[in-house]
Parts: structure tokens; C-alpha cells; sequence
């Protein structure tokens, strides 16, 4: 596969801040403003010191504990992530910048809302859970998109979607009332932040398709969840995926194609022949991860039907 890395002129934050404002705007208009001790029952907090964590306290089940852990561990992250998007987006003291704060105090809010809901209710290990906080915060998050900011786009695009639909995934299979609200709110502020990016991405397609088609698929390629960087990431992913909180399938149907098709990325015209071409080895990509995750979704069944025949 050719990959082509298209490097737009670092003015085109200028020339699209006119519409950061509009849409900074928009969002500052339809963002619920909402505090994380409204969520937490703190009726059923103990003291740890006189009640110690124990494997047998936790309500939710193995697989749902695994999908709360990577998804408070990504969001514990941020100040990384903030490092990144200021550095695409940061510069400056405008509509950009206004951005970078609005979102990183937004974001802030998940994880406040997510530790306290794991500690208090003792759903999780809150030794390990600290540990692993450690751990991702020194390991760290860099996006390597070699300072293309339409990369940078393409990329938050889609992974606030995907962490939205991972977030709301989670909540409804904790079988959780509490948990399922908590992770809702969460989505919801993730749908928000990702209409930003999606419609930036638009605008910056009028600048420049071109070089936009090259950036969504370099993305789309090269694509990994933020938190692909914590102890036992890819064994947590794989029983995540089985239980359909996070699949090939919700990856290719939910994530990747409804952004495609919001940019209209195979009915762009006027095309450079490099883009063109880009264009056309996403296309087979595409393909390629829809029969991925149909062998994926074969092997699932097999595999649950076996087990129902064992435990049956």
C-alpha cells in the first residue's frame, strides 16, 4: 500500500478559524453542563482501611470490570492528550485555543466521574486500578502524524466516535442502572466533542480535498485507540471484542463508514492524481476489514455456541 504523507501548510489553522469559532459556538450552545458527584451513590462507600478490597465485592462481571478499566485508564491520559491537541491545535489566542481549554475541562469530568463510581461501589481492585493509572500516565500518549493537522482532524474524528460507542457499550453491558447512566453522559459529551472535529474535517475538505483524502486514510490505516498503550492492552481488546462492547464489526459500521460517508470521501471530484489514487487503496481497505469482521463475527458464534454446548 502507497502512503502518502500530504503536509498542508501550517496557515490552514488560520484559514479555517473562522469556522472553529462558528462551531466552538455551536457546541458552547449545546453542551449540558453536569457535576460527577450527581452520578456517584455514596450511600454504599465504605472505609478501605477497615474494610479491604476483596474479589468477591464487585456487582458487575469480569469482562464489563475490563472494559471500565481500559476505558477510565484512556481517559486518565489527558493531560497527554492535551499536550497533542494543543500542539496541533493550540496556537495562537483565538477560537483554536478557546477550544483546546473547553475540551480538555470536559474531558476532565470522565475520568472524575468513572474513578469515583468504580471506588465507591468497589467494582474494581482500587489498588490495581491506581497502579495502572501510574503506568499509563508515564507511558504516555503520542500521536505520530509528523505535524499534519488535517491528520490530526481525521484522527480525533474518529476516535472520539469510537470511544463514544465503546463508552456507551459498556454501560449496557454492566447490566448496571448507575453505571449505565454514568457511562450515557459520558457518550453524550463524546458525541459533542466528535460533531467539533467531524466539522472541522468538512471545512477543511473545502480548503483542501486533496489533502484530505490523504489524512483520513492514513488514518484509517494506521488507526489505534489511545489507550493501545496500557499493560495488556491487545488480551483486554480481544475479550472487549467478544462481548461486542468493541468489535471489528462496530469499528467498520459505526465508526469508520458513517464518517466516510458524512464527508462524501468517494464522491469527492477533482481529485490529484496522488489523492485519486489514496482514495482507491482506502476503498480495498475497507473492504478488506468488512471480511475481517465478518470471519470475526463467524468465529464469535462458533466459539459461544461451544461454550453453551459445554455448559449446557
Amino acid at each position: 500500500m502507497t502512503t502518502q504523507t500530504f503536509m498542508p501548510p501550517r496557515d490552514i489553522l488560520a484559514e479555517l478559524e473562522p469556522a472553529a469559532e462558528e462551531l466552538l459556538n455551536r457546541h458552547l450552545g449545546m453542551a449540558k453542563e453536569w457535576f460527577p458527584h450527581d452520578y456517584i451513590p455514596y450511600s454504599m462507600g465504605r472505609d478501605f482501611d477497615k474494610e479491604p478490597w476483596t474479589p468477591d465485592q464487585p456487582r458487575i462481571s469480569g469482562v464489563a470490570q475490563i472494559a471500565f478499566e481500559v476505558n477510565l485508564l484512556t481517559e486518565d491520559n489527558l493531560p497527554s492528550y492535551h499536550r497533542e491537541i494543543h500542539r496541533m491545535f493550540g496556537s495562537g489566542d483565538g477560537a483554536w485555543i478557546n477550544w483546546v481549554n473547553r475540551w480538555t475541562a470536559e474531558e476532565g469530568r470522565h475520568a472524575i466521574v468513572l474513578r469515583d463510581y468504580l471506588v465507591v461501589t468497589r467494582n474494581i481492585d482500587p489498588i490495581a486500578l491506581e497502579r495502572g493509572r501510574m503506568n499509563q500516565l508515564q507511558t504516555a500518549y503520542n500521536h505520530d502524524d509528523g505535524g499534519n493537522v488535517l491528520r490530526g482532524l481525521a484522527y480525533v474524528a474518529f476516535q472520539e466516535l469510537a470511544t463514544r460507542i465503546s463508552h456507551r457499550n459498556t454501560g449496557r453491558y454492566s447490566s448496571d442502572p448507575v453505571a449505565d447512566k454514568i457511562m450515557n453522559r459520558i457518550a453524550s459529551d463524546e458525541n459533542l466533542h466528535m460533531d467539533f472535529y467531524r466539522d472541522m474535517l468538512s471545512e477543511a475538505m473545502n480548503v483542501d480535498p486533496s489533502a484530505a483524502v490523504h489524512a483520513i486514510a492514513d488514518e484509517i490505516t494506521d488507526f489505534q485507540m489511545p489507550g493501545a498503550g496500557m499493560v495488556n492492552f491487545t488480551r483486554k481488546a480481544a475479550q472487549m471484542a467478544k462481548a461486542g462492547i468493541y468489535d471489528l464489526r462496530v469499528h467498520h459500521d459505526e465508526v469508520i463508514w458513517p464518517l466516510l460517508q458524512y464527508w462524501g470521501v468517494f464522491e469527492l471530484t477533482d481529485l490529484t492524481p496522488s489523492a485519486e489514487l489514496r482514495r482507491e487503496e482506502l476503498r480495498r481497505f475497507m473492504t478488506d476489514l468488512d471480511a475481517q469482521a465478518a470471519r470475526f463475527e463467524a468465529k464469535r458464534a462458533l466459539t459461544l455456541e461451544r461454550e453453551a454446548v459445554r455448559t449446557g
